[in-house]
């Protein structure tokens, strides 16, 4: 299994301008790397997707950063997967936390998009954490726990191997504070327990399970390598293309001990 490195670029890149300096700059941090045992996934904003896609760059793997449940019809301002798809794009993060937050998504709608994403041939990236007043509660077992079964009702175990879990507690996101290693790992032990509940060992094991929030050079041997996570989703870091390829660098690097 191919250790993930996934940028999700957020509300920025604001002009056409500054996307083809962006590109032009990752293009040249990307010129000689091998990255045999990692896969790139960069996830930009709706508008520049068919940008993105006729870039080409052929190290790079194309997601998006959210969608709709729904292929077409009248929904005002919503994305298809079936755009998705026909733009090149093969995966999506799901349930993101500051969707959960700001757009007020439940475990609910988070599943009708992972089974619309799973029918049109796109790879969900579900996003599953607790907030720092839950953890602080001791809540954190139940939430995970509820976030992945409830988002995840009714997939079939042969489309597991399609879907990725990112563990994003959202209490170290954009902070200063990083989870140890050991609390990264509990939570992986935690969503793989919940993961063969529902599919069984054999395809739980399928599924890649990465790590989001405050990830950078500095703690991404301690967030992705030491806990044993399957990769990482870049946030802030995924701006900068000489940070974000130093990070896949590091990745790569460590899969070959």
């Amino acid at each position: 299994m191919k250790k993930l490195v996934i940028g999700n670029l957020k509300m920025n890149i604001l002009s056409p301008d500054e996307r083809d300096r962006y590109l032009a700059w990752l293009k040249k941090e990307l010129a000689g790397k091998k990255n045999n045992d990692s896969e790139i996934i960069l996830c930009p904003p709706f508008v520049h997707m068919e940008a993105f896609k006729k870039w080409n760059n052929k190290k790079i793997h194309l997601g998006a950063q959210n969608m709709f449940s729904e292929t077409k019809g009248s929904y005002t301002g919503e994305i298809s997967p079936v755009m998705l798809k026909n733009l090149g794009c093969e995966y999506v993060i799901l349930g993101h936390s500051e969707r959960r937050r700001y757009f007020g998504e439940s475990n609910g709608s988070i599943n009708l998009k992972i089974a619309s994403a799973l029918k049109n041939g796109l790879k969900p990236i579900l996003c599953v954490g607790e907030t720092r007043e839950e953890k602080e509660n001791e809540r954190t077992l139940g939430v995970i726990t509820n976030q992945v079964k409830e988002a995840l009702l009714g997939v079939k175990r042969a489309k597991a191997e399609q879907i990725i879990l990112a563990y994003e507690p959202v209490w170290a996101i954009g902070g200063e504070k990083v989870p140890t290693a050991n609390e990264i790992m509990e939570a992986k032990l935690l969503i793989r327990k919940i993961l063969v509940d529902l599919f069984g060992k054999k395809y739980a094991d399928l599924v890649p399970i990465i790590y989001g929030g405050n990830v950078n050079i500095k703690t991404v041997a301690g967030v992705c390598v030491d806990s044993g996570m399957d990769g990482v989703l870049i946030g802030r870091e995924s701006l900068q293309p000489h940070e974000f390829v130093k990070i896949a660098d590091i990745i790569n690097n460590s899969c070959k001990f």
